[in-house]
């Protein structure tokens, strides 16, 4: 089996998961909860899923073996990630999320949650462990679904509640936007959250097959049908999420996605924060963006919820975080429209999609404007699919082994200046330009993010860049 833990959760081949698989992880998970006190024989464990073709069969094998267990199982059916987060604080019960996220189709797998919210980096090695212990026994394999009630409708209008209390009644009135919809279980919520605030709604898209959407480096293919949409239709926003509605993605007028990283910063404007902790990988503008303090991390949400959790021992209040795929979390509660939002210390699309629409419907201003008032520096980022991840640990070895072999890869772009090692390597260049190699963590990809002062030296900068890794890649026999 070929699974491992990655920026957030569990991923593989879903023909891997689909079977023996499913069964060890959810027992190694329920197995951690019983003996580490967070849950007693009985208790509710909440399942959600995503529109995937494997999600269903894996969903019923994980609530199979969590009832043989011990525990008890509430199905809350296709729901986003968020939604059934929200719902396992309110009923202090752990859940699993089957989901690939934005992966591609043949793959999928499990994000778990403990009562008090997604599970760090700690949880993630004892339940492996747990898994590894199993592994060497015969698994059993029942894929008969939970027999309790369905809680989809509850974790659904909970979820509605709150993102219906942010805003005034009305704030998005005047406003045409575009919901992509495709195959991501925030379709439906995103086109009513939006039209409760008055919002006109033109829903767009819609898949019965699975479409994965990565919000962090959005194809071409899509870009040029999101622009399609805008002329077609004169919309002033498209808005989306990937597969399991916890990453937004938002185009502005026209059909040009905005950075995840911006979206985040205007939602941490959007609440008051104070504080925001956010991976290496978003945009080094930040810093200079007033009342906000900026605490770096790893890339992947246990490491921005470590960050959250460490700000806010440290007597911070006002705490957010963000990565730049645009899911944005809150360690710390809010007044929001004096209304109390509630902490959700996990990726959230509803509430950065709501704060960008409303800061266009407050200024009256189109989002290509008001993303450029920000003056950040032009940040893109892309990845190379079906890279091996053997071939990636070579790179970054070679890149990590000194200035000499750093200097020589990144001859054909410019020189190095200083770097960042705190996940893959993030180089500047005396041109004050930055290159930032990464390998993904929960599939065979290699990823590229650049920054620049413009849009062309950023394009350029990302080409070159993408291939200085084909040619590796081609010197190991992966290209």
């Amino acid at each position: 089996m070929s699974l491992k833990f990655g920026t957030s959760g569990l991923r593989g081949l879903s023909t891997d998961l689909n079977g023996p698989a499913a069964a060890i992880y959810a027992t190694a998970f329920a197995q951690y909860l019983l003996s580490s006190g967070q849950a007693k024989p009985g208790d509710p464990v909440l399942l959600g899923r995503d529109f995937r073709a494997s999600s269903p069969d894996i969903s019923a094998i994980c609530a199979g073996a969590l009832i043989r267990a011990g525990l008890t199982v509430l199905d809350c059916g296709t729901v986003p990630t968020p939604a059934l987060a929200l719902y396992g604080l309110e009923k202090g019960a752990a859940a699993l999320m089957i989901t690939g996220s934005h992966i591609p189709a043949d793959r999928n797998g499990i994000k778990f949650y403990r009562p008090d919210g997604e599970i760090a980096k700690a949880d993630e090695e004892a339940i492996a462990a747990l898994a590894t212990e199993l592994m060497a026994q015969p698994a059993a394999i029942d894929a008969t679904p939970a027999t309790a009630d369905d809680h989809c409708g509850p974790a659904v209008q909970l979820f509605l509640a709150r993102n219906e209390a942010i805003l005034p009644a009305g704030a998005l009135s005047g406003l045409t936007v575009g919901v992509y919809q495709h195959s991501t279980v925030a379709r439906d919520l995103l086109v009513e959250v939006l039209a409760y605030y008055g919002a006109r709604v033109v829903p767009l898209g819609r898949s019965a097959d699975f479409i994965p959407v990565d919000t962090e480096a959005v194809s071409q293919a899509t870009v040029d049908q999101l622009m399609a949409w805008t002329a077609e239709h004169g919309l002033d926003a498209i808005v989306s999420a990937d597969g399991d509605g916890d990453r937004p993605l938002v185009s502005d007028e026209t059909g040009q996605p905005l950075r995840g990283d911006l979206l985040g910063l205007i939602a941490a404007q959007l609440a008051g924060a104070s504080v925001a902790v956010t991976p290496v990988t978003s945009n080094s503008g930040l810093e200079r963006q007033p009342g906000l303090s900026i605490l770096r991390t790893r890339v992947g949400s246990p490491f921005v919820i470590e960050g959250m959790l460490e700000a806010v021992r440290g007597g911070h209040s006002g705490v957010v975080g963000f990565e730049a795929n645009g899911g944005t979390l809150t360690a710390t509660d809010f007044n929001l429209n004096g209304t109390t939002l509630r902490a959700l210390p996990t990726r959230d699309s509803f509430l950065p999609v709501l704060a960008v629409l409303s800061l266009a419907a407050r200024s009256h201003r189109p989002l290509s404007a008001l993303a450029a008032g920000f003056a950040l520096p032009v940040a893109l980022s892309d990845r190379i699919e079906n890279f091996p991840q053997e071939t990636s640990t070579a790179l970054m070895a070679y890149l990590r082994s000194g200035m000499d072999n750093l200097a020589t890869f990144l001859a054909p772009i410019g020189k190095p200046e200083s770097f960042s090692d705190i996940d893959g390597l993030r180089v500047t260049l005396t041109d004050r330009s930055i290159i930032h190699f990464r390998p993904s963590g929960n599939a065979p990809e290699m990823r590229c993010y650049v920054e620049a002062e413009t849009a062309g030296q950023a394009e350029k900068l990302l080409e070159q860049g993408l291939d200085c890794i084909r040619a590796f890649g081609r010197q190991h026999g992966s290209g």
